[in-house]
């Protein structure tokens, strides 16, 4: 089984020397040593997990890199942050993989605004003292969003089973609804309010708000006492209360709290009895048809304080369904307590209607905003992100170049911008000169109205030197163009010869390729090895099986008489005596490869050595080239002063 389990055994890539095997294909372990502190740190990064909910952690034969990365790549993914980048996890990856997975971890931290550091190697290199803060600080904030989100899963997961599922107790209302909404339709029509008295004209006016409001209520029939205590008598009842705390507590007997609000329940009863029956008085029956109010009569109680008389009419009208709800039989009760709240999730409904198109509205202009925003963003990332790239190219050519050269070049750059700059001044200073002896010119015309010889000599000789000024700046302009063509073939011989720090850089990469390319052939000789090795083993153990089956089934049959005993043993004899031949066969076959192994190892320790004098040799190599530059550099120094 160790050698079965070692054929999934990678070797590390870049490495000089691979994984080594003994002579049964079973690798052979090195001793290491291992940091206590890095231990427990790795054992609290992993308790950490687990109280998370990466039960992944709790895997025995996952490695401690496999455990630490999927656990945070878990717990960025659980965070539910937006990033533009793919972390797929995978177990027993290569070093390729694990490098690229680390640096996008390595890149989505500071998005996420984590307030450790952490360098790709560092996770390579298992620093679990480096990686216990983040991955505490991730363990943290992904608690904290599933908290945030679990609320809204719920809901979302019932809204979701509630569009393709339903109760036994919706299905029954479904089927009741529309037997409830006609039977409370058809009791509010018979039971409409309808207009029993009407106020005599000849009756005197009334003064008060509250007793026009009552007297205007009576005319559709007795109210109840339930009403008229708790929904008209309410004010009095607390301007009495006010009096009643204002009042001092003098006196020698004070009466009991209970015994005084049942006194004042009945005076208070007393009171609007009185006040009803007052009322009574100046009313009239009238006939059904004339129970109807008129629209000039309706106009009129509009007109007095509308605001005052809705908030009562809804006070009434709630007080009214409760007692009406009371009256009525149980039959009647839950329907019109329905009808109510359907009408009331109706209203609720648009007003909500309404608020989600003005915020659809406003969401609009935003995210549009927003997007322009972005577009702006990218141009100017994308802007910066050319220059810093232009920048850099321009410091690797700098790096690469030749130093003298390059300092030439620079003094010739230099002395392009300032001529370019002379020039401009030059332009302007003439301009304005211009300008200056054209105003003079037309001030002198206008003073003298002609000119004189003397003037028109000076003007012969400003025109000569403007000419020999031109002609001096068109050869200046000359000169510079030849310059810059100079400059710029100068720029593609640099480029075309490579520096010695790329030609290093070449050099580093084919000896890197190079092991690479030994450590994974040698990798597959290795398994070619196994693999040989393990299928001998399966033919020896195949004709052992196949020998120990015939010595079971014979061995009855020969024991039965004397003659086939002793010919059974003739076989044993015959057997035992191959077997004996074929393992001195494999003894002389494992000298033989034994005494080869020892041959290749001393010719590999001669190659070796071979090459540690190649690479003295190239170095010292290198540093005399380095010493004749310096030398060169020197005379060419010399030489030039």
């Amino acid at each position: 089984m160790a050698a079965a389990a070692s054929v999934f055994h990678r070797v590390r890539t870049g490495s000089k020397l691979g994984a080594q095997y003994d002579q049964d294909g079973n690798l052979i372990q090195v001793e290491t040593r291992e940091d206590e502190e890095q231990s427990v740190k790795l054992a609290e990064i992993l308790e950490l997990l687990l109280a998370a909910g990466y039960f992944r952690a709790r895997i025995k034969g996952l490695s401690p890199f496999d455990k630490v990365v999927g656990g945070m790549t878990w717990c960025i993914t659980t965070c539910n942050f937006d990033i533009d980048v793919d972390l797929l996890f995978q177990e027993n990856s290569t070093i390729g993989q694990k490098i690229a997975l680390t640096e996008k971890i390595v890149s989505v931290l500071p998005k996420m605004k984590c307030p450790h550091r952490l360098e790709p190697h560092q996770i390579q290199g298992l620093d679990f003292i480096h990686i216990f803060p983040v991955i505490q600080w991730l363990v943290k904030r992904a608690i904290e969003t599933r908290e945030e989100m679990g609320d809204y899963v719920r809901a979302y997961s019932i809204s979701q089973f509630q569009k393709t599922h339903s109760l036994p107790e919706d299905e029954e209302f479904l089927q009741r609804r529309d037997k409830s909404v006609k039977a409370v339709r058809e009791v509010l029509e018979v039971y409409k309010p309808q207009r029993r008295y009407r106020r005599q004209r000849d009756a005197g006016e009334l003064l008060d708000e509250e007793s026009r409001v009552h007297s205007t209520l009576l005319e559709y029939g007795r109210v109840s006492d339930f009403l008229l205590r708790y929904g008209f008598s309410k004010q009095d009842k607390q301007d009495k209360a006010d009096e009643r705390k204002a009042s001092p507590p003098g006196g020698s007997q004070a009466s009991p709290p209970g015994m005084a609000e049942v006194s004042e329940e009945e005076d208070l009863q007393a009171a609007e009895e009185m006040r009803i029956k007052t009322l009574m008085t100046n009313m009239a029956a009238m006939v059904t048809e004339e129970g109807r109010l008129t629209a000039s009569a309706v106009g009129q109680i509009v007109g007095m304080q509308s605001d005052e008389i809705k908030q009562i009419a809804s006070e009434y009208a709630e007080k009214q369904s409760e007692l009406s709800s009371e009256e009525r039989s149980e039959r009647y009760g839950p329907l019109q307590q329905h009808l109510r709240a359907v009408a009331s999730l109706n209203k609720q409904i648009q007003q909500r209607s309404k608020q989600l198109e003005e915020l659809q509205a406003k969401h609009a202009e935003v995210k549009k905003g927003c997007e322009e925003a972005k577009r702006n963003l990218m141009e100017a990332v994308k802007h910066s992100e050319k220059l810093d790239k232009e920048l850099r190219s321009l410091e690797e050519m700098e790096e690469q170049a030749d130093s003298s050269l390059l300092e030439k070049l620079k003094a010739l750059v230099t002395m392009n911008e300032n001529m370019k700059q002379q020039e401009q001044e030059f332009r302007t200073h003439c301009r304005e000169e211009m300008v200056r002896l054209q105003q003079n010119i037309e001030e002198l015309k206008s003073a003298s109205g002609q000119d004189t010889e003397e003037e028109k000599e000076r003007n012969q000789l400003i025109d000569k030197q403007y000419n020999t000024d031109r002609e001096k700046l068109q050869k200046i302009r000359l000169l510079m163009a030849r310059r810059n063509r100079e400059i710029a073939i100068l720029q593609r011989k640099i480029d075309e010869v490579p520096s010695r720090a790329e030609l290093t850089q070449y050099q580093k990469r084919f000896i890197e390729l190079y092991g690479q390319v030994s450590a994974t052939h040698k990798e597959t000789k290795q398994f070619f090895t196994l693999y040989n090795t393990l299928d001998d083993k399966k033919v020896y153990l195949e004709k052992e099986v196949n020998l120990l089956n015939s010595i079971h089934d014979n061995f009855q049959q020969a024991m039965a008489s004397s003659a086939a005993k002793d010919q059974f043993l003739r076989q044993m004899e015959q057997i035992v005596e191959g077997i004996k031949q074929s393992r001195i066969k494999m003894e002389k076959k494992k000298q033989e490869n034994k005494m080869r192994r020892d041959q290749l190892n001393d010719e590999y320790l001669e190659l070796l050595d071979k090459q540690r004098l190649y690479f003295k040799t190239v170095k010292d190599f290198k540093e005399e080239c380095r010493k004749n530059e310096m030398l060169l550099s020197k005379l060419r120094a010399k030489g030039a002063s």
